[in-house]
């Protein structure tokens, strides 16, 4: 068993059942399918990868080339999740709007056709630094966890 994998996956995991909960204190309404959803409090990605760069830290030292490999991995899932997967997610609400204000425009003026989009853009695919914030501290946790209870 690689158990640096399996701290990772745990931490993933653990981030997208966490959403469930969070989604319901935050709309009062369970939704299970936020277990496979992107996006939301706490980011699995951060989760994820904070937990494999903190059990190899804990493992083989901050000095390990493996845990510079997995930290600047880390950063990079990171930044993207706040940056260009959240940039992407602006877009799609922008043009599932432009979709509804082109509709209403074809409907008030005769001999203009406009065919709605059969599916909206997903517009939640990224993260706000609070989210990606809230998943590192977790896969702390996690990694640390996974550590500690390898060592007993």
């Amino acid at each position: 068993m690689n158990r640096a994998l399996t701290t990772a996956l745990i931490g993933i995991g653990t981030a997208q059942l966490m959403k469930i909960p969070w989604h319901y204190a935050a709309s009062r309404q369970w939704d299970w399918s936020q277990v496979i959803q992107t996006g939301g409090m706490p980011s699995s990605h951060s989760s994820g990868v904070s937990a494999l760069a903190t059990y190899i830290a804990m493992k083989k030292g901050v000095s390990a080339i493996d845990f510079a490999v997995s930290s600047v991995f880390g950063a990079v899932v990171m930044y993207d999740a706040m940056g260009i997967r959240r940039a992407a997610g602006e877009i799609a609400v922008e043009v599932n709007d432009l979709d509804e204000q082109v509709e209403r425009l074809a409907k008030q003026q005769p001999g203009i056709y406009h065919a709605r989009r059969r599916k909206a853009l997903k517009e939640r695919l990224g993260h706000l630094p609070r989210e990606v914030l809230g998943g590192a501290l977790l896969g702390i946790a996690v990694g640390a966890c996974s550590y500690l209870l390898e060592k007993k």
